[in-house]
């Protein structure tokens, strides 16, 4: 995982080698060399040289992609249990009593798709739940996916992270997995900037994204990225937050 919070952020171990919503990476040669084009470098705009068309490419991937857990993972449905098994224990790690105690009023899920998240970690611990990603037939199909128990998603925002804001002081937890290769490296910058100033007192944010052995690896299947940790931890600082754990 790595996470930041208004003022606190989390970081421990990614437990499985997974990335975008949920996809094979480095650790998975066979798997990486039979479908992914690769390349190198240390910072992600050396490799995104056209901003509008790296953003439209990863739209066109995720329309393509069925609302199905199975589609939210890349194929890889049999891990959602192991994946939510140890993001429910890493949050509550933030939600024992005790003076810095981070509230369960409200969460976000970004790049929540049809609500995989949302419905196996964040409905259970929090009162409510606002979702936002990018494809609208995933939020659509999110609204039966949940159930009954989705009647306490507050919002369905339609919304590439890139133009999205949290309004300001209202979410104890903002989850973001699996979706910061979407970003560029400045629209990353400036959502956790803004992600902060979205936070309630104590509140959290929480990244749980696959890191790069080292530098910057291009994605050109689901037009993304994938940083290795010295990358992130740089953008984390300078949007003002501060490693946790």
């Amino acid at each position: 995982y790595m996470g930041s919070a208004g003022e606190r952020t989390c970081f421990p171990q990614l437990p499985r080698p997974l990335s975008g919503r949920g996809k094979p990476t480095q650790q998975q040669k066979p798997v990486w060399l039979f479908w992914r084009k690769t390349q190198t470098t240390t910072m992600a705009s050396d490799v995104v040289e056209d901003e509008m068309e790296f953003y439209s490419k990863a739209e066109k991937y995720w329309r393509d992609v069925p609302p199905t857990v199975d589609g939210m993972l890349g194929g890889y449905g049999h891990i959602s249990s192991i994946d939510i098994s140890s993001s429910r224990k890493f949050l509550h790690r933030f939600l024992r009593d005790g003076p810095n105690r981070t509230g369960t009023a409200l969460a976000l899920d970004c790049g929540a798709g049809i609500g995989r998240i949302t419905k196996r970690l964040l409905l259970p611990l929090f009162k409510s739940v606002d979702m936002v990603d990018v494809t609208e037939d995933f939020l659509n199909k999110a609204k039966t996916y949940l159930g009954t128990e989705g009647q306490r998603v507050r919002n369905y925002f339609c919304c590439g992270l890139q133009d999205f804001s949290p309004e300001p002081n209202t979410y104890d937890v903002i989850w973001i997995q699996w979706v910061i290769g979407h970003l560029t490296d400045e629209h990353l910058l400036h959502f956790l900037q803004r992600c902060r100033l979205g936070l309630r007192p104590n509140g959290i944010i929480v990244i749980k994204d696959n890191m790069a052995q080292e530098g910057v690896i291009m994605d050109e299947v689901d037009s993304s990225v994938c940083r290795d940790l010295e990358v992130v931890c740089k953008i984390i600082r300078h949007a003002g937050l501060s490693l946790l754990a």
